[in-house]
């Protein structure tokens, strides 16, 4: 069932796209494609938010709401990432990732200079947070 959400999420892709910040070539897209309260948590809720490397994109360092449970899965391209001061990772179409609330994004790009990449990062988190990026200082 998770999965059939996933799958449903990155099929919804909606408007609400937010741009990065930098090199105007190397941003990367965040567009939210999914948003529903949790019947069983209230004030909680499960939202998808595609992100879109170009070749060679990149996004900046960043942290997540402190509700923000974050469970992310490669679609296409291959993503490098590092969550907070663990290895640097390079995650392949079809692997995942997980973000606890708290942790520190302080590299997430694309592994490829030539081929584009996605993901899909599904947050539960409040109900109420709006601003699922926050740049980190």
């Amino acid at each position: 069932m998770f999965r059939t959400i996933l799958i449903s999420a990155a099929v919804m892709i909606a408007a609400n796209a937010t741009t990065f910040a930098g090199d105007a070539d190397k941003e990367s897209k965040v567009t939210l494609v999914f948003d529903h309260e949790l019947p069983n948590a209230p004030g909680m809720s499960m939202k998808g938010v595609l992100v879109e490397y170009g070749p060679g994109g990149t996004s900046v360092a960043h942290t997540h709401p402190n509700s923000a449970f974050i469970y992310a899965t490669v679609l296409e391209g291959a993503i490098k990432s590092q969550v907070n001061d663990g290895p640097v990772k390079v995650y392949s179409a079809g692997e995942s990732f997980a973000e606890n609330p708290g942790d520190r994004h302080g590299l997430s790009e694309n592994a490829s200079q030539s081929k584009p990449a996605r993901l899909l990062a599904v947050f539960v988190v409040d109900t109420k947070e709006q601003d699922l990026v926050l740049p980190y200082r």
